[in-house]
């Protein structure tokens, strides 16, 4: 018996790992992948506000980047976004995860790499993997089960909570670039049939180059591989050209908002697996923490009391009304869909309310409720003055 087990190693699925041992408990977290420097999906873009509040090791980050580009489909004309302070840092999430690893075998919890979640029997949870017995499953018997599984999750379909409905799909090519001297700078096309309800980027922080579209699935006929393809093409700030070499990322993104059914007497879910991503941008590195912070919080005073009755103060309802806005705009964004519509509007953004507008989106500091139900989830991880004497078994 573990007090939790964790599917997913994320950043979200290793930081509440991590909280909970820290606290005393007992973990085991699971992930399919072998290694965790490899299959990296996301684009690791690290706000002003999460390296503010969250410990992450300076030496996987990038060069801060303070200028933001928006470009309109026809590329014809731009708008630059200057920060006074440093806002985004690339991370090198392959060893941002390998350093959060070793952070949580530190604190105690077992990892358990190339495992798969099968579901539940009679006999505990099933799982897959390495350390499986002659019939290639084990299984294994935890208090609460953690869904750190994607936005296809798995747990969420077993715990019975809600699953991701509305989801982007994005697809990018990264790689290295020789030292030059031009600033660091993010840009953002806006074109709704090259990136639909989303954008297409390059973002070259002097080191590294993203370049990616990511948009509805079903409005890609050529596929999406190919409009990443065109994008390349043409794409401005991009001074190189994608080597042949370049590594490739690719998944789905859940933005339609925070699920109402997080949490059962079972378990939750955190990070992409919960829609703890943001409907207008598709940022989810931020709320993936914070709500790990939460929901170790939560989780821990589960297991100090004995009752799960905490765990329903995990309310996806209540937290999904802190997005109201947000969950409107994205309703928009998925309506544009001619470029002319977008060419006729962009000169809005250069007016002074326009440049205010953009920079509260791109600049603002709003993410992950700090509070919620009288919990506090901002902050990083807790770490009580006293810990509970481990478990056995």
């Amino acid at each position: 018996m573990t007090d939790v087990l964790v599917v997913g190693a994320g950043l979200a699925g290793l930081h509440l790992a991590t909280d909970l041992a820290r606290r005393g408990h007992d973990v085991l977290l699971v992930d399919r992948r072998r290694r965790l420097d490899g299959a990296v999906r996301t684009t690791g873009i690290f706000v002003a506000k999460t390296l503010e509040d969250f410990p992450l090791p300076p030496e996987h980050l990038g060069p801060p980047i303070r200028r933001v580009v928006l470009h309109p489909p026809g590329l014809r004309r731009s708008v630059t976004l200057d920060s006074p302070r440093d806002e985004y840092r690339v991370g090198d999430m392959g060893g941002l995860y390998l350093a959060a690893a070793a952070d949580a075998v530190e604190a105690g919890v077992r990892i358990a790499l190339g495992t798969r979640f099968l579901g539940r029997d009679a006999g505990g949870w099933r799982l897959s993997g390495p350390e499986s017995g002659p019939e290639g499953e084990r299984r294994v018997r935890a208090r609460f089960l953690v869904g750190a599984d994607g936005a296809r999750s798995r747990v969420a379909a077993e715990l019975g909570l809600d699953r991701n409905r509305e989801l982007l799909v994005g697809a990018e090519a990264v790689f290295a670039v020789p030292a030059h001297d031009r600033p660091p700078a993010f840009h953002c096309v806006l074109d709704p049939v090259l990136a639909p309800g989303y954008l297409a980027w390059v973002v070259d922080d002097g080191r590294h180059v993203h370049v990616g579209v990511a948009g509805y699935p079903d409005r890609y006929p050529e596929g999406l591989r190919a409009a990443l393809r065109r994008f390349t093409a043409t794409a401005p700030g991009l001074a190189h050209a994608v080597p042949a070499d370049a590594e490739h990322r690719g998944g789905p993104i859940p933005v339609g908002g925070l699920l109402r059914r997080i949490s059962s007497p079972e378990g939750l879910l955190v990070g992409d697996a919960s829609g703890a991503v943001s409907p207008l941008t598709a940022g989810g590195l931020d709320p993936c923490l914070r709500q790990a912070a939460l929901a170790a919080q939560v989780l821990d005073a589960a297991l100090r009391t004995g009752s799960a009755a905490a765990l329903a103060g995990y309310d996806g309802a209540e937290l999904r009304a802190r997005f109201r806005g947000r969950l409107l705009l994205r309703r928009g964004l998925a309506a544009v869909r001619s470029p002319r519509l977008v060419d006729a509007a962009f000169p809005l953004l250069a007016t002074p309310p326009g440049r205010a507008a953009a920079r509260a989106v791109l600049f603002g500091d709003r993410s992950f409720p700090d509070r919620v139900s009288g919990v506090r989830a901002a902050g990083g991880p807790a770490r009580p003055p006293a810990a509970p004497a481990r478990r056995p078994g």
